[in-house]
């Protein structure tokens, strides 16, 4: 079974623009990423998918591997989509490790692949317990719920399930966006029908459910931080 680690990194990132050439502690956030991803030694091929020269003169500097995409392209799996749909990489398991995650582990990347060569999914991703009733609330802190065995059933940004009566044990789960796709999830991908989940929450997982998709979510215990914001960079600097 062959796996491709795509990188997407996406040069005009809207809430914090050119975060992915931001420097943390002397290196580009991407030479981070790029490192991590082939330190983990789980992939057959480790390439970026870029929209910007800029960004190609960065990774060239550090010895990394790239291939341009759309500028159009609005998200990482539409770069995915678009590299699997060209044959530029060939792979039978896809994993998306966006460009803005240095932290990702080997563990974490192993949670996420163990059962993908039962192709039992068309897509796995994970999940993490959620401790913090503040991340529970929040918006910006996507929750899923899943069938007994473990396939999604719905994610949202609001709190899920609702608890109608008193609980001292509640459970939420965090969706955390690190996704494996088989290359025929890809392909399908191009044909899917607009999803008004999707348009409502922000999530373009919902649209996979909606067209009948399978999700295999596995829950981990790592933890990791997406650099969102600037002030997620200056917290890098403590993980790095």
């Amino acid at each position: 079974m062959k796996i491709a680690c795509v990188i997407p990194a996406r040069l005009k990132s809207t809430r914090f623009p050119r975060k992915i050439l931001a420097p943390l502690k002397g290196k580009p956030l991407i030479e981070w990423v790029w490192e991590a991803a082939n330190a983990t030694g789980l992939f057959d091929t480790v390439v970026f998918a870029i929209d910007a020269e800029e960004t190609a003169d960065v990774i060239a500097s550090f010895g990394g591997k790239y291939v341009m995409t759309p500028e159009a392209c609005l998200s990482g799996t539409e770069r995915l989509v678009y590299l699997n749909n060209k044959k530029e990489i060939t792979a039978d398991i896809w994993v998306n490790w966006q460009g803005d995650e240095p932290f990702i582990s080997k563990k974490m990347i192993q949670d996420l692949l163990q059962t993908c060569a039962s192709q039992d999914s068309d897509i796995w991703t994970l999940k993490e317990r959620i401790e913090n009733p503040e991340d529970a609330e929040s918006t910006h802190v996507v929750k899923v719920i899943c069938n007994k065995d473990n396939y999604a059933l719905y994610f949202s940004r609001s709190l899920i399930p609702y608890y109608r009566e008193p609980c001292s044990h509640k459970k939420y789960f965090r969706h955390v966006g690190l996704y494996a796709y088989t290359s025929e999830a890809l392909s399908r991908m191009i044909t899917l029908a607009p999803c008004y989940l999707e348009e409502a929450e922000q999530l373009e997982q919902l649209s996979f459910l909606y067209n009948n998709m399978r999700i295999k979510v596995h829950e981990t215990q790592e933890k990791t931080l997406g650099i969102d914001l600037p002030e997620h960079l200056a917290l890098a600097h403590s993980w790095a």
